[in-house]
């Protein structure tokens, strides 16, 4: 009980910092969602919730990265061709 507190109370610090930009929160909010996603999981099948918690975070955090990654580039295609039909030019890939 005292390590899902501790737990808890680490995410909730963690997703508490405001002067982030939006990679940073992707990816601490991913690292935050799979370290309580891995410890439940291998507290549910009888497993040690700190190692579940460590590679949940890895996971996680890495998955949010990617996220960011793909939001970044889908931010991209749509201001290209916004742009392009702003000023009446056919729409050209972004770089």
């Amino acid at each position: 009980m005292k390590k899902l507190i501790l737990m808890t109370s680490v995410i909730l610090a963690m997703t508490a910092c405001s002067n982030m930009n939006n990679t940073e929160q992707r990816t601490l909010s991913g690292a935050g969602i799979g370290a309580a996603a891995g410890a439940v999981g291998t507290a549910i099948f009888h497993g040690n919730p700190i190692w579940g918690a460590v590679g949940g975070a890895a996971v996680g955090a890495a998955s949010g990265y990617v996220y960011d990654a793909y939001k970044k580039e889908q931010a991209s295609e749509y201001n290209s061709g916004y742009n392009a039909g702003k000023n009446n030019k056919p729409a050209q890939a972004p770089n």
